[in-house]
């Protein structure tokens, strides 16, 4: 099923074999690799890969940046063709790493985050501050609708991820958008830090403190923080269902707890399609054909990241940013919807 999808995400290329004297090679770093988005990354970039005889090497540098460089110097030295970086803690710190690479002339493609300097050849991930944006503005509908349509005085609750990551930053610029919009609602944060033990403990803390006072919570990712968040209020004799969770990045814990009614509302990242298109776009690079470029729309129908927009790079040095489209999970696209990675992968779980 996963190859066929790859297939059907090739659109671009003739398939033509690498060069017979070298096999084409990629090096991945992956910051979790127990993490599903992360898997999701790892088997569309190598179910590509087997596609077109590409070896792939796949490091997980865990969240140790000194990991991440050192495994840059390891796949410089084995001579490595193109590099894909999907997810990293700290973008500024691996800076030296991806001029390393440049250097070298490795074309490089980021999914998830993004360094903040250097040269990313391209940036392939959906718009986080917009798509933050859009969840809490769904979570603000929820809230409406348990207050005779009315936004009331209160406190919304926001669970972060790690604050030194540029993926929890734009989380941030995007909820800041629509609370800033009703000055009666008070904004209080908790640093969730990804995982979910954090998650719970700030959860807990906060709706301790604040009390009757909450209105809403917004957990900035529930597929890795969702079921803290969930268990937390339970753990207070609390129902879920009063706060309208929300967030973005759905995985198979927050399918879930949608079904189950505790999760309000959750865009999805389209983290299998991005990935193969980092590895499509590399073997482009590779074989000396184009790859879309600034002002480009990648579409096709039917397809949930459809259309996907190409702009600059706003956190690398050079270098372009395609923006995938991601589905509100369930006020648009079902939670048993078949095109979404989480029933791809983890349907039987």
């Amino acid at each position: 099923m996963m190859l066929g999808i790859a297939m059907i995400f090739a659109a671009c290329g003739d398939g033509s074999a690498a060069p017979a004297d070298k096999k084409q090679s990629i090096g991945m770093l992956v910051k979790d690799a127990t993490a599903e988005y992360i898997q999701a990354f790892m088997v569309g970039a190598q179910n590509y890969c087997d596609k077109q005889d590409i070896e792939l090497k796949i490091i997980d540098g865990g969240y140790d940046t000194m990991k991440f460089l050192d495994a840059i110097n390891q796949y410089i030295m084995q001579g490595i063709d193109g590099f894909i970086i999907a997810a990293v803690e700290d973008p500024v710190a691996i800076i030296p790493g991806i001029e390393a690479l440049n250097e070298k002339g490795i074309p490089i493609m980021a999914l998830d985050t993004c360094p903040s300097g250097g040269t990313v050849d391209m940036f392939i991930t959906f718009d986080l501050a917009d798509s933050s944006r859009k969840a809490a503005e769904q979570m603000i509908e929820g809230i409406k609708s348990a207050h005779d349509g009315q936004v009331p005085e209160g406190v919304v609750i926001e669970i972060t991820g790690a604050l030194v990551d540029m993926f929890a930053q734009e989380c941030i610029k995007g909820v800041k958008q629509v609370i800033d919009k009703y000055p009666q609602l008070t904004l209080v944060q908790g640093e969730g830090k990804w995982f979910n033990e954090d998650a719970f403990n700030r959860t807990a803390d906060l709706l301790t403190r604040h009390g009757d006072k909450v209105v809403g919570i917004y957990c900035h990712t529930p597929d890795i923080m969702g079921s803290g968040t969930v268990s937390a209020i339970e753990s207070l004799n609390r129902d879920p269902k009063d706060y309208f969770i929300s967030g973005i990045c759905v995985g198979s814990e927050g399918i879930a707890l949608l079904k189950e009614g505790k999760l309000y509302s959750v865009v999805e990242q389209p983290a299998l399609a991005s990935a193969i298109f980092a590895v499509q776009y590399l073997d482009d690079l590779y074989h000396g054909r184009p790859i879309p470029k600034i002002g480009d729309t990648v579409e096709e129908a039917g397809a949930l990241w459809s259309p996907a927009h190409v702009i600059e790079n706003e956190f690398a040095d050079k270098g372009a940013t395609m923006i995938l489209q991601g589905p509100l999970v369930p006020q648009e696209v079902s939670p048993d919807d078949e095109r979404l990675w989480e029933n791809i992968l983890f349907g039987d779980k």
